[in-house]
């Protein structure tokens, strides 16, 4: 057997006695001082359940089609005797959330004249803020006695407290929504200014000497000719490291950033990358200190390469002049790498960002052009080979890029995405 009753709101302290005003005031508090709801709801049933005997409490949510989910249960007293069941609250609560009213249910099961635990009292109370029907609050309780109108007036308060957190969570939920939106609406422009601005800057150089060297008025040296070419052939490089750095981020996002592991000696994949940029730089001598030789390894030796790549271009870059160091070292199972400058170094306060996609160090130095992607893809491909890679850096004496990677791959990632790992 089964009847429902409406109880008419007559919440006010009026109606409290002294013990009841006691827990409404320390509920007030727990409320303004809990993190979350949950340890909300913990602190009320300690404060409440002396004065307020129940031996369950639920608390039901809307979720998608307004369809009421469980999101916190507790059952404690003569409840942890019976058999414990989220159905127990769920008819009073779909009721209470479509009257957005106050109601009582009382269930008498077969046998409820023997066994006490087959009498349920339910109270169901609607989380009010202004119009709006958050959730409903239901409280249970087995073998009577029926609830008092003190103690409903009571639930009532518990009631309000909990709509107001509720309230206050969904403000901070929808402030932190839109701060979010702001900043990728901000990080979207400056992304696409950025870019604009990285690919016009390699074009224009371009298609400024090729424009020149198609003059027929003016018939160009050899020596000339060759300079102008050598122009258009540095910045074409870029204009293509800077489209691969756009790609490999476009790949992140969609997880197809592909990885082939194979075996491969780590000295003579740095020793070869070295060579190469000696050849085409001479301002910043690169010197090569291996502690170790024949370091072998299972990695993808393309993306380790783009990785030291990366990091000696941002040292040329970034401190002109400067020798580089280049560190090798390795233990039983793992290998060391440093990468190492005597340049201008970066401020503390923006080591942490170094490796965020689309950030760069502000400078006042326009010659110096990137997008803020590479060292965020270098993290991906080192995080990917199950290693790490940080930075140390001293304002006026230069800045070191450590990379620790192990030897082995025992289950090597073969794509990459853009969930990051905790630094």
């Amino acid at each position: 057997m089964q009847t429902t009753t409406k109880y008419k709101d007559k919440t006010n302290t009026g109606h409290l006695r002294p013990r009841e005003l006691e827990a409404v005031y320390a509920i007030s508090h727990a409320v303004a001082t809990s993190a979350s709801i949950e340890s909300a709801l913990e602190d009320i049933t300690k404060i409440a359940r002396p004065v307020f005997i129940f031996d369950t409490i639920l608390l039901y949510l809307p979720s998608s089609g307004d369809l009421l989910e469980p999101v916190y249960a507790k059952v404690i007293g003569r409840g942890q005797s019976s058999d414990g069941d989220l159905a127990w609250g769920e008819a009073i609560a779909n009721h209470v959330f479509t009257t957005a009213q106050t109601l009582l249910r009382q269930e008498e099961q077969e046998g409820w004249q023997t066994n006490r635990l087959k009498q349920r009292f339910f109270l169901g109370l609607p989380l009010r803020l202004g119009e709006m029907t958050m959730g409903v609050l239901v409280f249970g309780r087995f073998g009577g006695p029926p609830y008092t109108a003190e103690q409903i007036n009571l639930a009532e308060f518990i009631a309000v407290h909990i709509a107001q957190l509720l309230g206050h969570k969904q403000l901070v939920d929808q402030i932190a929504k839109l701060e979010a939106e702001r900043r990728l609406d901000r990080l979207q422009h400056d992304f696409i200014a950025t870019v604009s601005h990285e690919l016009c800057t390699p074009l224009g150089f371009i298609k400024g000497y090729a424009t020149t060297l198609l003059r027929d008025e003016i018939s160009w040296d050899a020596e000339t000719t060759r300079e102008f070419l050598a122009y258009i052939d540095e910045e074409a490089d870029k204009l293509r490291e800077l489209i691969d750095n756009l790609l490999d981020s476009s790949r992140l996002q969609s997880g197809t950033l592909r990885l082939h592991f194979q075996p491969m000696r780590l000295d003579s994949l740095i020793r070869d990358i070295c060579v190469r940029v000696n050849s085409s730089s001479e301002s910043n001598p690169i010197i090569l200190d291996f502690a170790k030789s024949n370091v072998r390894c299972t990695a993808d030796p393309g993306r380790l390469a783009q990785v030291i790549d990366n990091l000696l271009a941002n040292a040329l870059k970034y401190a002109p002049g400067s020798p580089i160091t280049i560190y090798l070292d390795a233990s039983l199972d793992k290998a060391f790498i440093e990468v190492k400058d005597k340049g201008p170094g970066i401020s503390q306060e923006h080591i942490e960002h170094l490796f965020k996609r689309f950030y760069r160090v502000p400078d006042g130095n326009t010659s110096v052009r990137g997008t803020g992607l590479g060292l965020f893809i270098c993290r991906q491909i080192i995080q990917a080979h199950g290693g790490e890679i940080s930075v140390r850096s001293t304002l006026g004496e230069g800045t070191t890029f450590h990379i620790v990677l192990p030897l082995t791959q025992l289950k090597p990632v073969t794509s990459l995405s853009l969930e990051e790992k905790p630094t």
